[in-house]
């Protein structure tokens, strides 16, 4: 079978998702729940169509950056449009700055995309409250001759110029807004001054006329109710905020999780992997997830806690990297076809160990290989790549970093915000998921350094002298 460089090219971007809900996107979806120990968006999708269909919830979803959360979440949306649910996904990235974010920020996000989704769904909103609410907003971050001129050339939401008659677009104008505080600290700091007093406000402007309107009009095209995915917010940079004394994630998922929970929809948030290992955990589930814990999407397995390689787990990825290359064989067809990409099985098998089952690590690894030259790769260009991304990691850890990492593979376990912070955020450490629970283990590139080496050695020489 001849290989399609273009298409593979292409399909190898690390920065690229597979859309569920694209018909060639989905020749290159592999699915990892075997491996992973749970069928995490099963049980999302559950819980919105099967337990709870007419009962909105609110779950909460989290992970390492780059394990493949953003393709399952668009499975999950794929998943639910097929029962017949309208959805909205989005990457919070879309609307809001993730290093400065506020409650009031979140809220008019969701708004924005969730009025033009519905938008182009022919679902016919009249927010006039909400619209009354975004001029004085408009009057308050501009003058109103500014406000005047701005509404006539890219439009706060207002079509026309005279007063009867005016066509008024909810998502044009949320989205002037938050596009102009998504890039500029002062505004933001302003809208913010402005917003908090009325958080209850917009919850209700949110709740009223927009998702209850939809909700009805959607039954009526014979949908069974209206989604909203919210991806990216795991993001959020785990640092001081502008509004608390809080770390931002605590803060805004934790004090203020009630109000997040408050939409009269069926929601799903993405949350930061560092609320899993907080003190706040228990707090996060009852406020926000209201009694359930986070779905937690771990690292595909290349080896089992005793040190073994895990087949399953090395199988599929050999598939995923595979299937980007020959999408339309069958699984055990492509095998067949590995030396038309790799000049030999084991150095796909490098590739995919090295990785230790992170997806965007080793679409990243394999898309470095391809930046030096054409397949089939060779295992002296992969090695090349691994030694780079290996120095690469080193340079960030320092010496107690390494103590806390001995610590880990002694233990297979991490404890606490602080460790979290340097080896889980860092990717130094990667989660992994078993019938006996979570377990964790080194990156596998740290453990080819010197540095570790070393420390085996120490080890061993340690045992036998005792």
């Amino acid at each position: 079978m001849n290989l399609n460089l273009e298409r593979f090219f292409d399909a190898c971007n690390p920065g690229t998702t597979i859309d569920m809900g694209n018909a060639e996107d989905r020749r290159y979806y592999i699915d990892f729940a075997t491996v992973r120990s749970g069928k995490v968006i099963e049980a999302l999708k559950r819980t919105i169509s099967r337990i709870s269909p007419h009962k909105y919830t609110c779950q909460l979803f989290t992970g390492h950056i780059g394990c493949g959360k953003s393709t399952e979440l668009l499975r999950l949306k794929a998943e639910l449009e097929e029962v017949g649910f309208h959805v909205v996904c989005f990457e919070a990235t879309e609307d809001l700055d993730v290093a400065d974010v506020d409650l009031t920020d979140i809220l008019l996000a969701i708004a924005h995309q969730v009025s033009e989704s519905l938008e182009k769904s022919k679902v016919k909103l009249q927010p006039r409250g909400f619209q009354a609410f975004l001029k004085k907003t408009g009057e308050v971050l501009l003058t109103p001759i500014e406000l005047s001129a701005e509404a006539e050339l890219v439009g706060l939401g207002i079509k026309g110029n005279t007063e009867e008659g005016v066509e008024f677009s909810l998502p044009a104008g949320i989205g002037t807004i938050t596009a102009k505080a998504k890039n500029s600290p002062q505004t933001r700091s302003k809208l913010r001054q402005y917003l908090e007093p009325q958080t209850t406000q917009i919850l209700k402007y949110i709740n009223e006329e927009i998702l209850k309107v939809a909700t009805e009009q959607l039954k009526q095209q014979g949908k069974k109710g209206l989604v909203v995915i919210v991806d990216n917010l795991d993001r959020i940079e785990n640092k001081l905020g502008s509004s608390s004394s809080k770390l931002l994630p605590e803060y805004l998922f934790v004090d203020r999780g009630e109000q997040l929970s408050q939409l009269n929809c069926h929601v799903v948030y993405t949350i930061p992997l560092s609320l899993v290992f907080s003190n706040e955990r228990e707090a996060l589930k009852n406020r926000l997830g209201r009694g359930e814990s986070p779905m937690m999407l771990p690292m595909v397995p290349v080896q089992l806690r005793n040190g073994e390689q895990c087949v399953e787990g090395m199988a599929l990825l050999r598939q995923m990297v595979l299937a980007r290359a020959f999408p339309d064989a069958q699984p055990e067809e492509r095998l067949g076809y590995v030396t038309e990409v790799f000049d030999s099985l084991e150095t796909l098998d490098r590739l995919c160990q090295i990785s230790g089952g992170h997806v965007r690590n080793l679409l990243g690894m394999l898309f470095g290989c391809l930046r030096e030259e054409d397949p089939p790769i060779s295992r002296s260009v992969l090695e090349r790549v691994i030694r780079r991304e290996r120095d690469g990691l080193l340079l960030a850890i320092d010496d107690q970093e390494w103590q806390l990492l001995f610590q880990v593979v002694q233990e297979q376990r991490v404890k606490g915000d602080r460790e979290y912070q340097t080896l889980l955020r860092s990717l130094f450490v990667f989660e992994y998921l078993d019938d006996q629970g979570s377990w964790f283990y080194l990156n596998p590139l740290l453990l080819e350094t010197e540095k570790y080496k070393s420390w085996r050695i120490e080890k061993v020489e340690l045992r036998r002298s005792n």
